[in-house]
């Protein structure tokens, strides 16, 4: 399962919300007036090149009255809190400061389990301290899943299933998020998307599936009815594409037919080579092509 992925689309699609559930230290202060921008990955590449890493999520939180200095997060996400060196993440911190010619820059880290014992780093000597370091970091496995169960972040909700709970509370905690999902995202789009997500990290088994049924009987009609109706739109759009697709080709049908009665009025019976060229041009060429047949004295005038 690629949870960092899961989690980098989660922080781009609501990164003000992400930034309140993860950052919450730094995130209270920030209003709608706050522009919150993800930093492009080939920005990132072409800058540090081999110390670039894909799956982490710079936000550049700016405000557009200039009232305060902007301010930089580095999130990342780690799965398994033993794979986490704040080494590696210090390094990059001070590469994006470098980069951004900034000193706020905040590190954030998202522990699905339990957090890393690595919280600070000192770099010092027998005299004095040289350099320290530490992020904020969310322990989603620690924290209590009914503090989160009606709340207004949208990022909190999915991560129900994230939090800690009893195992017998497992099908709540996935009605929780979903009635989440749904009060809060009205786009049918991305309520199945993150459905996805909440489906994968509860992980219901066939028994609690069935429980779940049994319980919870107006949440899976929604799920049903909101699924079919994305899916219903996927087949109407595709019906629309596949009408204006034969539209368009049999408009450049038309119009191939058209120029070759002219040329074989005007020059005789054409040519397969002729024939071929025609008919697999494009309705622009097409165009350009009858106008110049009009003044053509040979078919390399039409061409040419």
């Amino acid at each position: 399962m690629d949870h960092d992925q899961n989690f980098k689309n989660l922080i781009i699609d609501y990164p003000l919300d992400a930034l309140a559930l993860f950052a919450e230290a730094e995130a209270p202060h920030f209003d709608q007036a706050a522009n919150i921008t993800p930093i492009r990955q080939q920005q990132l590449k072409d800058v540090l090149g081999g110390r670039y890493r894909e799956l982490d999520v710079p936000l550049l939180v700016e405000w557009p009255n200039g009232e305060r200095e902007a301010l930089l997060f580095v999130l990342e996400e780690e799965s398994v809190s033993r794979n986490f060196s704040i080494h590696r993440l210090a390094h990059y911190c001070l590469d994006l400061a470098q980069m951004f010619a900034t000193n706020r820059v905040v590190p954030v880290v998202i522990f699905l389990g339990d957090a890393s014992q690595d919280k600070q780093l000192v770099l010092a000597g027998d005299r004095g301290t040289y350099l320290t370091f530490h992020y904020l970091y969310a322990a989603l496995a620690q924290m209590p899943w009914q503090q989160y169960e009606n709340s207004d972040n949208l990022v909190a909700c999915l991560n129900l299933p994230n939090m800690r709970y009893q195992p017998e509370e497992r099908i709540d905690v996935h009605a929780k998020a979903f009635r989440g999902l749904m009060r809060l995202e009205p786009d049918i789009g991305r309520q199945t998307k993150y459905l996805d997500f909440i489906d994968i990290y509860t992980n219901l088994s066939d028994n609690e599936l069935q429980r779940y049924q049994e319980k919870y009987p107006e949440e899976v009609k929604k799920m049903t009815s909101f699924s079919q109706r994305y899916e219903q739109q996927g087949i109407e759009k595709g019906i629309q594409q596949g009408m204006q697709q034969g539209m368009q080709q049999g408009m450049q049908q038309g119009e191939a037919a058209m120029l070759l009665l002219l040329v074989e009025t005007k020059f005789g019976s054409p040519s397969a080579q002729t024939i071929k060229r025609i008919e697999t041009a494009d309705s622009q060429t097409l165009l350009l092509w009858s106008k110049r047949i009009i003044a053509a004295n040979s078919l390399n005038d039409i061409w040419h």
